[in-house]
């Protein structure tokens, strides 16, 4: 799990771009925000309430969405509301809101949010996250981290230990590296495959150890002192 954003930064606009779409209640701060963002991260559209960001997502399907946590609209679920309507799609979602609360970190993470950050962090920091969401790794300012850890934390079991034999060599060394906080691009290159081959190889991890996602497994590995 990456656990700060600012472990490495965003491709330049001349190797790609991200299409971006920012919701929040406050035009002041999206304007604010789109000002601050690298050129690198294509902002196509805005939306400043549940239904309306529901709709631009869905008609626009961007890369990312930079959604903030607290919306009027929908049925009161807010930015996780957002998240959970649009879950079918490709689209990447990175939290961006004022609340450090871990109700509100959570229950977003819980709708699907691959990060979250305060609104403190800059605008360097945020275009890195964009793109560190947008390849499959989770972003969190430093102090939630543990908030997420806790919430999708598992006990020990021997059933779960049972199960990590049938892990062959290779999916051993990916859920290591996983579990430490590499990338998926990281861990690709530290072993000489593809970043395909990562992901085949954690959702082979995920399954056999009877896991949900990364948040779990980096918990586990913890417990059992394996990484």
């Amino acid at each position: 799990m990456t656990i700060s954003p600012n472990t490495g930064g965003a491709p330049s606009a001349a190797q790609h771009s991200l299409r971006v779409v920012l919701v929040d209640d406050h035009g002041i701060f999206r304007a604010g925000l789109r000002a601050e963002l690298g050129p690198e991260l294509d902002v196509v559209g805005e939306a400043a309430n549940v239904d309306e960001a529901i709709r631009v997502i869905q008609e626009l399907v961007p890369d990312v969405v930079l959604l903030d946590v607290h919306l009027p609209g929908g049925r009161g679920g807010g930015g996780a509301e957002v998240a959970k309507q649009c879950a079918g799609l490709s689209t990447r979602f990175l939290a961006l809101s004022v609340s450090d609360a871990a109700e509100d970190v959570v229950a977003v993470i819980r709708a699907g949010a691959r990060g979250y950050l305060t609104k403190s962090a800059n605008g360097a920091d945020i275009t890195a996250a964009a793109f560190r969401v947008a390849a499959g790794d989770a972003v969190f300012s430093p102090r939630l981290a543990g908030f997420v850890l806790d919430a999708f934390g598992t006990t020990a079991s021997t059933e779960q230990d049972d199960n990590l034999d049938l892990l062959s060599a290779r999916e051993m060394e990916v859920m290591r590296l996983i579990a430490r906080g590499y990338t998926y691009k990281e861990t690709a290159k530290e072993l000489f495959i593809s970043i395909k081959t990562v992901e085949t190889h954690v959702s082979a991890v995920l399954r056999k150890l009877q896991l949900s996602n990364r948040y779990e497994l980096a918990r586990w590995a913890s417990d059992r002192r394996i990484v």
